[in-house]
């Protein structure tokens, strides 16, 4: 097999998914705290981020999704790079959060932790959904590149809209990914 060509990223072999544990809880904040900023901070108003990092991303927030088996972590060199936790949403699998720290963005990450969410979703549902903020463009470009389609939008308020967008799950299972990028999309998270 020939390397990689100049646009395309190689996935790499080291990179494990599996169910988070207690043990990981420290590591998943982590991802969060390193990944939010960097995503939300041209989105939200000044302390907005701050507060969500401490509403959604402490560990009283997160150990519901680690016990009850939804958090998914990536292990690259034995080190968690990135997560993603999901549940059933009405008659279908939501994927309420998928995030790769930023040195392992780019790596196919992000793809690795999808088509895992993606086997599991079957038994919840037909569909997996996924949700973010307008104004998220590696969120909406890695969910397009990915076979997800817009479903609706949803008003937030004083915040922006929710996208909603959604992948039938058997086309999912049925087209598998090689593994690497498509030029011009980051396909690493969900952010």
């Amino acid at each position: 097999m020939s390397p990689p060509g100049p646009d395309q990223v190689s996935l790499p072999e080291d990179v494990v998914v599996r169910q988070a544990t207690g043990e990981d809880l420290r590591a998943v904040v982590e991802v969060g705290q390193r990944t939010w900023p960097a995503t939300y901070d041209s989105i939200f108003e000044e302390g907005l981020v701050a507060l969500f990092l401490e509403k959604r991303w402490s560990k009283q927030a997160l150990i519901p999704s680690i016990r009850s088996g939804r958090t998914l972590v990536a292990e690259l060199a034995g080190r968690v790079v990135g997560m993603a936790s999901y549940g059933p949403h009405e008659r279908s699998m939501a994927l309420w959060k998928l995030y790769v720290v930023p040195e392992a963005q780019g790596r196919g990450v992000g793809s690795r932790l999808l088509r895992e969410v993606m086997s599991r979703a079957g038994a919840v549902g037909r569909e997996v959904h996924i949700s973010f903020l307008d104004g998220n463009a590696s969120a909406h470009d890695f969910a397009r590149s990915n076979g997800f389609t817009v479903l609706q939008r949803e008003p937030q308020g004083e915040m922006p809209d929710l996208i909603w967008m959604s992948r039938p799950v058997a086309e999912a299972l049925s087209h598998e990914h090689d593994g690497r990028d498509e030029p011009g999309h980051n396909r690493d998270e969900i952010r």
